[in-house]
């Protein structure tokens, strides 16, 4: 068990971690409020802060606005837990299964509903309202049967990548705007030869958000939806168009191999080697691919509509979500964290360092005059409208994985698109 020390500035890397290495991290160190007196006795405490944001973020700045919220709080000390996005949702729902969440936790909307029926994570619409804060500068919150159980703090729109020294390379001249478009110059570009596939798609069964942002994003870029009235609606003609239009990707070859197993960050491997010329992706991995491949020239667009389709694009989006374990002995403590970095100009800084848009209504982030690769993102956000249907469904991870292996069996050739749409209509139902 670490002792609190006042002042010491602690991130705990999670690299990798597999599901030993979690159980082993909850057993010897992650029970919520373990560290330190609870606020009860007057002590200082140690709150710990388990999120995949610092990797993501330029080296050492994450954790100095945290340094920040502890010199504002003396007797306060956050303990960063930093990791992958995979390791950190493993490290997450073993938490939560064995009551020993960090305190403050970064939150995918998707695990939210999972989450907040399990208990396992606290009812923020109540401390908020203990606390006698103020949400009308929110810009969105996450609710189950009518309470908040996250807040999205910064949001990440997922336009489409270009590499455009390979789509030159193939004689297109500007990213593509339609369906059409698309495939020809993923086409062009897998011509190309050396291994280069026009498009990369994630369809890993592990971690299955590839159907939401690779495939259901086709969907919503067209005007079209997944539901009826919140109900499952996979067999309507603009879910079955978005996916008969992938299939004809895969049978013509234009696909990289591997996306059975493929993960996202696997998919932004294959782009920022050189070996892609087109993916989707979320805007929280520009400066990952600017570091790892600063003479990539890649551009920024709106994912391609069908074709004839003029009425506004949905567009991808995720959040870094917050939320307060209820475990947790010092939920004050953690909640004033979760308000600091809610606060206008905290948010617009890390909006600003994330180049993403804040979650605080009023924040203003530097980067919409300062980059042109985030300007441009920005023009999409504002001409389109944020879609991610996946948000606050019940298991919704589950409902992606379910469609997923409907997918993955339609593309290995072993059943029809129409026949996996509604395979996986049916088995929706049972969980709605």
């Amino acid at each position: 068990m670490s002792t609190v020390v006042r002042g010491q500035r602690r991130t705990r890397k999670i690299v990798g971690a597999g599901t030993a290495a979690v159980a082993l991290l909850a057993l010897t160190g992650c029970a919520a409020g373990a560290e330190g007196g609870s606020e009860g006795d007057g002590g200082d405490v140690t709150i710990e802060f388990a999120q995949w944001w610092e990797p993501e973020l330029p080296d050492g700045e994450f954790r100095a606005l945290i340094d920040g919220f502890e010199d504002a709080n003396p007797g306060i000390t956050v303990e960063l837990v930093s990791g992958p996005y995979a390791s950190t949702k493993e490290q997450l729902f073993a938490g939560a299964a064995s009551g020993t969440m960090p305190d403050v936790v970064g939150l995918d909307g998707a695990w939210v509903n999972d989450f907040a029926s399990q208990g396992v994570i606290a009812d923020l619409s109540a401390l908020m309202d203990e606390s006698g804060y103020d949400d009308s500068e929110l810009a969105s919150q996450i609710q189950v049967d009518g309470s908040t159980y996250m807040i999205p703090v910064v949001n990440f729109v997922y336009p489409m990548f270009t590499n455009d020294d390979l789509l030159a390379q193939a004689g297109v001249d500007a990213p593509p705007e339609t369906r059409s478009e698309f495939a020809d110059a993923a086409a062009e570009v897998s011509a190309l030869g050396d291994d280069i596939s026009g498009w990369v798609l994630p369809l890993s069964l592990e971690s299955p958000n590839g159907v939401q942002n690779d495939v259901m994003s086709w969907v919503w870029a067209s005007g079209g939806s997944m539901l009826d009235e919140g109900q499952p609606d996979l067999t309507n003609d603009d879910v079955t168009s978005a996916v008969e239009y992938i299939g004809g990707l895969w049978d013509d070859g234009v696909i990289a191999s591997g996306s059975f197993t493929m993960k996202e960050q696997d998919k932004v491997e294959e782009f920022t080697n050189g070996r892609a010329g087109m993916m989707i992706d979320s805007l929280a991995h520009i400066n990952l691919i600017r570091e790892t491949n600063p003479d990539l020239n890649f551009s920024i667009s709106a994912i391609p509509a069908e074709d004839g389709y003029s009425g506004e694009r949905g567009i991808p989006y995720a959040s870094w979500g917050i939320g307060v374990a209820e475990n947790s002995e010092n939920k004050d403590a953690a909640f004033k964290l979760v308000e600091y970095l809610m606060s206008e100009q905290t948010n617009s800084e890390l909006a600003t360092m994330a180049k993403a848009f804040p979650g605080n209504a009023n924040s203003v982030p530097d980067f919409v005059s300062d980059d042109e690769l985030f300007k441009a993102a920005f023009d999409i956000y504002q001409e389109g409208y944020p879609a991610n249907e996946f948000t606050g469904l019940p298991v919704a991870e589950d409902l992606m994985r379910q469609l997923g292996e409907q997918l993955q069996a339609a593309l290995d050739g072993q059943q029809s698109i129409p026949d996996a749409l509604k395979n996986a209509q049916a088995s929706w139902e049972t969980e709605f």
